[in-house]
Protein backbone atom coordinates (compact mmCIF):
# COMPACT_ATOMS: atom_id res chain seq x y z
CA UNK A 1 0.00 0.00 0.00
CA UNK A 2 1.37 3.39 -0.92
CA UNK A 3 0.55 6.57 0.85
CA UNK A 4 0.54 9.99 -0.67
CA UNK A 5 1.42 13.11 1.23
CA UNK A 6 -1.60 15.14 2.14
CA UNK A 7 -1.70 18.62 0.65
CA UNK A 8 -0.77 21.44 3.00
CA UNK A 9 -3.72 23.64 3.79
CA UNK A 10 -3.73 27.24 4.93
CA UNK A 11 -6.10 30.09 5.63
CA UNK A 12 -5.75 33.29 3.63
CA UNK A 13 -7.73 35.93 5.53
CA UNK A 14 -8.54 39.02 3.44
CA UNK A 15 -9.69 41.85 5.69
CA UNK A 16 -10.69 45.36 4.69
CA UNK A 17 -13.52 47.82 4.35
CA UNK A 18 -16.76 47.12 2.46
CA UNK A 19 -16.11 47.38 -1.32
CA UNK A 20 -12.33 47.18 -0.80
CA UNK A 21 -12.03 44.32 -3.32
CA UNK A 22 -11.73 41.34 -0.94
CA UNK A 23 -14.19 39.07 -2.72
CA UNK A 24 -12.93 39.92 -6.20
CA UNK A 25 -9.36 39.09 -5.17
CA UNK A 26 -10.50 35.92 -3.37
CA UNK A 27 -12.36 34.65 -6.44
CA UNK A 28 -9.41 35.33 -8.76
CA UNK A 29 -7.00 33.66 -6.36
CA UNK A 30 -9.37 30.72 -5.88
CA UNK A 31 -9.73 30.22 -9.63
CA UNK A 32 -5.95 30.19 -10.08
CA UNK A 33 -5.37 27.81 -7.16
CA UNK A 34 -8.03 25.41 -8.42
CA UNK A 35 -6.50 25.49 -11.90
CA UNK A 36 -3.20 24.49 -10.29
CA UNK A 37 -4.91 21.47 -8.72
CA UNK A 38 -5.30 22.70 -5.14
CA UNK A 39 -8.30 22.06 -2.96
CA UNK A 40 -9.82 25.49 -2.34
CA UNK A 41 -12.83 26.86 -0.51
CA UNK A 42 -13.83 30.50 -0.49
CA UNK A 43 -15.65 31.45 2.70
CA UNK A 44 -17.29 34.70 1.60
CA UNK A 45 -18.34 36.85 4.54
CA UNK A 46 -21.77 37.65 3.08
CA UNK A 47 -22.58 34.01 2.35
CA UNK A 48 -21.44 32.83 5.77
CA UNK A 49 -23.46 35.54 7.49
CA UNK A 50 -26.55 34.55 5.49
CA UNK A 51 -26.31 30.84 6.36
CA UNK A 52 -23.93 30.02 9.23
CA UNK A 53 -24.51 33.24 11.15
CA UNK A 54 -28.15 33.92 10.32
CA UNK A 55 -29.80 35.84 13.14
CA UNK A 56 -26.69 37.71 14.20
CA UNK A 57 -26.79 41.47 14.14
CA UNK A 58 -23.96 43.95 13.81
CA UNK A 59 -23.13 44.71 17.42
CA UNK A 60 -19.48 44.23 18.37
CA UNK A 61 -20.40 40.96 20.11
CA UNK A 62 -22.32 39.61 17.11
CA UNK A 63 -19.56 40.63 14.69
CA UNK A 64 -17.05 38.84 16.92
CA UNK A 65 -19.23 35.70 16.99
CA UNK A 66 -19.49 35.79 13.20
CA UNK A 67 -15.71 36.12 12.78
CA UNK A 68 -15.07 33.29 15.24
CA UNK A 69 -17.47 31.00 13.36
CA UNK A 70 -15.77 31.77 10.06
CA UNK A 71 -12.37 31.32 11.71
CA UNK A 72 -13.32 27.90 13.06
CA UNK A 73 -14.55 26.68 9.68
CA UNK A 74 -11.44 28.06 7.94
CA UNK A 75 -9.09 26.44 10.46
CA UNK A 76 -10.80 23.04 10.18
CA UNK A 77 -10.66 23.19 6.38
CA UNK A 78 -7.02 24.34 6.36
CA UNK A 79 -5.99 21.75 8.95
CA UNK A 80 -7.38 19.14 6.57
CA UNK A 81 -5.44 20.21 3.50
CA UNK A 82 -7.74 22.83 1.99
CA UNK A 83 -6.67 26.34 1.07
CA UNK A 84 -9.38 28.41 2.76
CA UNK A 85 -9.64 31.88 1.24
CA UNK A 86 -11.66 34.16 3.51
CA UNK A 87 -12.79 37.58 2.24
CA UNK A 88 -14.48 39.12 5.28
CA UNK A 89 -14.44 42.60 6.81
CA UNK A 90 -13.59 41.37 10.35
CA UNK A 91 -13.33 44.94 11.67
CA UNK A 92 -11.88 44.25 15.12
CA UNK A 93 -8.23 43.32 15.72
CA UNK A 94 -9.00 41.18 18.77
CA UNK A 95 -11.40 39.00 16.75
CA UNK A 96 -8.79 38.47 14.03
CA UNK A 97 -6.13 37.79 16.67
CA UNK A 98 -8.32 35.07 18.17
CA UNK A 99 -8.64 33.44 14.74
CA UNK A 100 -4.86 33.61 14.28
CA UNK A 101 -4.33 32.03 17.73
CA UNK A 102 -6.72 29.18 16.85
CA UNK A 103 -4.61 28.46 13.77
CA UNK A 104 -1.35 28.69 15.72
CA UNK A 105 -2.66 26.28 18.35
CA UNK A 106 -3.28 23.62 15.69
CA UNK A 107 -0.10 24.39 13.73
CA UNK A 108 -2.15 25.55 10.75
CA UNK A 109 -0.74 28.27 8.46
CA UNK A 110 -2.63 31.56 8.64
CA UNK A 111 -1.92 34.46 6.30
CA UNK A 112 -3.56 37.78 7.05
CA UNK A 113 -3.90 40.12 4.07
CA UNK A 114 -4.98 43.72 4.55
CA UNK A 115 -6.92 44.93 1.54
CA UNK A 116 -6.05 48.55 2.32
CA UNK A 117 -8.33 50.45 0.00
CA UNK A 118 -9.04 54.03 1.13
CA UNK A 119 -12.60 54.64 2.26
CA UNK A 120 -13.04 57.26 -0.49
CA UNK A 121 -12.30 54.63 -3.14
CA UNK A 122 -14.55 52.07 -1.45
CA UNK A 123 -17.33 54.67 -1.37
CA UNK A 124 -16.93 55.28 -5.11
CA UNK A 125 -17.02 51.54 -5.84
CA UNK A 126 -19.96 50.98 -3.46
CA UNK A 127 -20.59 47.48 -4.79
CA UNK A 128 -23.66 46.87 -2.60
CA UNK A 129 -24.91 50.44 -2.32
CA UNK A 130 -24.05 50.58 1.39
CA UNK A 131 -22.16 53.88 1.27
CA UNK A 132 -24.99 55.58 -0.62
CA UNK A 133 -27.55 54.25 1.85
CA UNK A 134 -25.42 55.32 4.79
CA UNK A 135 -24.99 58.82 3.33
CA UNK A 136 -28.77 59.07 2.87
CA UNK A 137 -29.40 57.88 6.43
CA UNK A 138 -31.12 54.72 5.19
CA UNK A 139 -28.80 52.01 6.42
CA UNK A 140 -31.07 50.43 9.02
CA UNK A 141 -33.36 47.53 8.12
CA UNK A 142 -31.67 46.43 4.91
CA UNK A 143 -33.86 43.41 4.34
CA UNK A 144 -32.80 41.25 1.42
CA UNK A 145 -29.42 42.88 0.84
CA UNK A 146 -27.20 39.80 1.30
CA UNK A 147 -28.88 39.19 4.63
CA UNK A 148 -27.80 42.51 6.13
CA UNK A 149 -30.86 43.08 8.31
CA UNK A 150 -30.56 45.36 11.28
CA UNK A 151 -27.39 47.04 10.05
CA UNK A 152 -27.00 50.34 11.88
CA UNK A 153 -23.42 51.43 11.22
CA UNK A 154 -21.16 51.21 8.21
CA UNK A 155 -17.70 49.87 8.94
CA UNK A 156 -15.11 52.56 8.33
CA UNK A 157 -17.67 55.39 8.36
CA UNK A 158 -19.64 55.35 11.61
CA UNK A 159 -18.54 51.96 12.92
CA UNK A 160 -14.85 51.28 13.59
CA UNK A 161 -12.41 49.34 11.46
CA UNK A 162 -9.10 48.44 13.11
CA UNK A 163 -6.50 47.79 10.41
CA UNK A 164 -4.05 44.94 10.98
CA UNK A 165 -0.80 46.08 12.58
CA UNK A 166 1.40 43.39 11.07
CA UNK A 167 -0.29 41.66 8.12
CA UNK A 168 1.63 39.22 5.94
CA UNK A 169 0.68 41.41 2.97
CA UNK A 170 -0.92 44.80 2.38
CA UNK A 171 -2.73 45.33 -0.91
CA UNK A 172 -3.38 48.87 -2.09
CA UNK A 173 -6.05 47.94 -4.59
CA UNK A 174 -6.51 51.51 -5.76
CA UNK A 175 -2.95 51.34 -7.16
CA UNK A 176 -3.11 47.92 -8.84
CA UNK A 177 -5.47 45.69 -10.77
CA UNK A 178 -7.39 42.88 -9.07
CA UNK A 179 -5.20 40.43 -11.02
CA UNK A 180 -2.05 42.03 -9.63
CA UNK A 181 -3.49 41.84 -6.12
CA UNK A 182 -4.35 38.15 -6.52
CA UNK A 183 -0.86 37.51 -7.92
CA UNK A 184 0.67 39.18 -4.85
CA UNK A 185 -1.27 36.88 -2.53
CA UNK A 186 -0.27 33.86 -4.62
CA UNK A 187 3.37 34.95 -4.36
CA UNK A 188 3.13 34.96 -0.54
CA UNK A 189 1.66 31.44 -0.60
CA UNK A 190 4.46 30.30 -2.92
CA UNK A 191 7.15 31.93 -0.79
CA UNK A 192 5.86 29.99 2.22
CA UNK A 193 5.81 26.71 0.31
CA UNK A 194 2.03 26.43 0.45
CA UNK A 195 1.48 26.24 -3.32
Amino acid sequence: MTTTARAQGATVWLTGLPSAGKTTIARMLGTRLKAEGHRVEILDGDEVRRFLSAGLGFSREDRNTNVQRIGLVAEVLARNGVLAVVPVIAPYADSRDAVRERHEASGTPYIEVHVATPVEVCSERDVKGLYARQAAGRLTGLTGLTGLTGLTGLTGIDDPYEPPLDPALTLETHLQTPEESADSVHAVLAARGLV
